[in-house]
């Protein structure tokens, strides 16, 4: 997997914006490099609005070839011909789901070291690392663990692709960057933004000040 699409990664679903298909296609204009299909909560979207409402994600994607994820559902990702998946580790075992996304994209999230070992052994083409900080986006979120198992990942597996989520923002994306990863997967700080080519954009500068 090229490493620079996991730059500004972007995950969103309807219950992170009152308007998702307009933000999509605001954050796709302003140049996110990836983006993850995730529809979850008390109201998310069920049946044939859930599946409709990814298509028409997808196709905003496809427009600006930028590459489709979808989170979780392995069998939507392979109804779709999604770009990829991406799963928990309380969802289908990442040796299943390898086995179905076949030529196709699979990332894992990731909390600890045996976790990381798994990922690797499993296939995982990608991991993502977090919650890093605090985060108000899912309501099951573990606590957070900070950069040190970002660190550690980094140095001992230096040809696995990194994504860090949880909690990051313009202000802390360098510090995630510096510490290993390849990117940053952000949901609220794109989604409640009042100027989303301007977040973009100092999410992808973040790279820049981690390596000065």
């Amino acid at each position: 997997m090229n490493r620079d699409l996991l730059k500004v990664y972007f995950i969103m679903g309807t219950a992170n914006a009152p308007r998702p298909l307009e933000v999509l296609k605001k954050a796709l204009e302003a140049g996110i490099t990836l983006f993850q299909f995730r529809e979850k909560g008390e109201k998310a979207l069920k049946g044939e609005a859930y599946q409709q409402f990814a298509r028409d994600c997808q196709k905003l994607c496809q427009s600006y070839s930028v590459p489709f994820i979808v989170n979780d559902d392995v069998k939507l990702a392979v109804k779709l011909n999604a770009d990829g998946v991406h799963i928990g580790q309380d969802d289908e075992s990442i040796t299943e789901a390898r086995k179905r996304m076949k030529g196709k994209w699979l990332g894992l999230s990731v909390h600890n070291q045996e976790e990381v070992k798994q990922a690797v052994k499993g296939g995982a083409d990608y991991v993502g690392i977090g919650p890093i900080y605090p985060t108000t986006s899912k309501d099951d979120a573990i606590k957070p663990i900070g950069t040190t198992l970002l660190k550690q990942v980094a140095s001992h597996y230096p040809d696995l692709p990194i994504v860090a989520i949880g909690g990051i923002s313009e202000k802390n994306a360098p510090e995630v960057l510096a510490a290993g990863a390849d990117g940053v997967a952000v949901i609220s700080v794109i989604c409640q933004s009042q100027n989303i080519i301007q977040t973009v954009n100092s999410l992808r500068a973040g790279e820049l000040s981690s390596k000065s």
